[in-house]
């Protein structure tokens, strides 16, 4: 206990002589805090929100999600059509330029969605092989070829990782160097990338929407401690704050300087589980994790009425939800008799978890003497989010709680990544099911609803069964900003339309 209030109190001081900075100078430009420092500028090489967040403002995408997050709209594909058959699909590229003045074209499009597919370190392959030929037929004409018809083919191009990137700037300057500091394609240019301080980002001039970007440019300042985020928004110190911790809504909402945002989220949170970790692969031992975890209980204690209790990898409110699937009731009792008799009694597991993040620390220990009741032992290692991000994909851990937003409209994008192929080990959790595998796949294809749908609900009802990992609850956007700050939004999805904030 000690030791952390002194790491907080640290972080406070540190924090407030880097953002001292450049604060004097920055009238027309908007400081965001966040947790965690971004991991890279290559669209296909990150699957987190940290990264895609910026990406958002940095790139633009040929079709993007609308404010509402509920439909599509043309980005710098300014219209498209599609055959009858629904394998080609011809797409008008708007006259638009790269950051570096060079022309956008089609070409630059169809390398975007060839290197999404086929190289070798994109996290998001699976969701593009459909395409079989994207081609620039002339500088304004992108044409598209399926394998086969693709039910969620236009939102996955609307996903911030198949965004627009430069060809010719791609193969001079090496993915490596890009991705420190790419061409852009959307509002803003990276002007500078202070790892583990700050990204500082400049208004584009060459965007097709300049006119309607009102900000001078933007800095995404990571500030790890949620106490000290919220404190430096207080004092003015920053503009804004994302993840504002549940505990603080009601105070922070009685500061007549601030503005607390509370959006619709397609977020939920969920625990993950390693399968690859001895009595962990046993769907058995799983199940009786499920039991042993009390989630209204976490739900109360930790959101303070913001959250509701999850019961399905597809966020309420999404498409194919399926609001009656099973939600094993708390039955520490039961998952103790489950336990012995997958000879798996006196399980101990190392809980790997985000240090300075209020929600995560608070539901670890909650988690903790709920796991106990059933005689698991769940042995706490707090470490620093990037590291936490980095031990997580590596697999070095046992359970750690994580959260996902949808990035796209249709549910098939999630499904892909976290059930249905094996370039993630299925989203970290190294979760195995050929079965489940195979709906995906084919649930992709299907273009009627109905069935789609049908094939959606057996997903939802397989992958609670065999606890793929353990949902936990559903939850808002919640952000804070000064008074002075405008249109300071974030969609279902999750993008900030920074084009729109204003500072007065």
């Amino acid at each position: 206990m000690t030791n952390r209030w002194k790491s907080i109190g640290l972080a406070a001081v540190l924090a407030g002589l880097t953002l001292s900075a450049s604060y004097a100078e920055a009238a027309g430009v908007l400081t965001i805090g966040r947790r965690e420092d971004s991991t890279t500028f290559d669209p296909i090489k990150t699957a987190q929100n940290i990264d895609n967040w910026v990406f958002s403002n940095v790139y633009d995408v040929l079709i993007r999600v609308d404010k509402t997050g509920t439909k599509l709209e043309p980005g710098l594909a300014e219209s498209w059509t599609a055959s009858d058959d629904g394998l080609t699909y011809t797409f008008k590229i708007r006259d638009a330029k790269f950051s570096d003045g060079s022309p956008l074209t089609a070409e630059d499009a169809a390398f975007s969605l060839l290197r999404i597919r086929d190289d070798a370190a994109s996290l998001w392959s699976d969701s593009y092989k459909v395409i079989d030929t994207a081609v620039a037929t002339d500088a304004h004409t992108l044409t598209i070829k399926l394998k086969n018809p693709s039910a969620p083919f236009l939102s996955t191009l609307a996903l911030p990782n198949a965004s627009v990137i430069s060809k010719k700037g791609m193969e001079s300057l090496g993915a490596d160097a890009y991705a420190e500091k790419p061409i852009a394609s959307g509002a803003f240019t990276v002007e500078e990338w202070r790892r583990g301080d700050r990204i500082i980002l400049k208004k584009n001039p060459n965007f097709w929407q300049a006119d309607r970007v009102k900000l001078d440019g933007v800095e995404w300042i990571s500030v790890p401690d949620d106490n000290t985020r919220m404190l430096n928004v207080q004092a003015g110190e920053l503009d804004t704050a994302i993840f504002v911790p549940f505990s603080r809504v009601e105070e922070l909402k009685k500061d007549p300087n601030l503005k607390v945002d509370i959006d619709a989220s397609t977020r939920e949170d969920h625990l993950l589980i390693n399968h690859a970790h001895g009595a962990l692969g046993k769907k058995e031992v799983r199940q009786a994790l499920d039991l042993a975890i009390d989630k209204k209980a976490i739900v109360d204690a930790v959101t303070f009425g913001q959250g509701t209790v999850a019961n399905s990898y597809i966020p309420k409110g999404a498409l194919y939800y399926y609001a009656d699937n099973l939600q094993r009731p708390y039955d520490p009792a039961k998952a103790k008799e489950m336990l012995a008799a997958a000879g798996a009694s006196d399980l101990t597991l190392n809980y790997l978890i985000r240090a300075g993040d209020e929600v995560d620390e608070q539901t670890a220990v909650l988690v903790q003497q709920q796991l106990q009741k059933a005689g698991i032992t769940a042995n706490l290692q707090k470490v620093d989010p990037s590291q936490e991000w980095d031990m997580t994909v590596a697999g070095d851990y046992d359970i750690s709680v994580n959260y996902w937003t949808n990035d796209i409209l249709d549910p098939d994008q999630k499904t892909t990544f976290v059930l249905g192929h094996d370039s993630n080990n299925n989203y970290l959790t190294n979760y195995k099911n050929e079965a489940v595998k195979e709906l995906v796949a084919k649930a992709r294809l299907e273009l009627d609803p109905k069935k789609r749908q049908e094939m959606y609900v057996d997903l939802q009802k397989m992958a609670k069964d065999d606890v793929n990992w353990i949902d936990l609850y559903y939850s808002p956007y919640i952000n804070v900003s000064r008074k002075n700050i405008e249109n300071f939004y974030q969609n279902p999805l999750g993008r900030f339309f920074l084009e729109d904030t204003v500072k007065n």
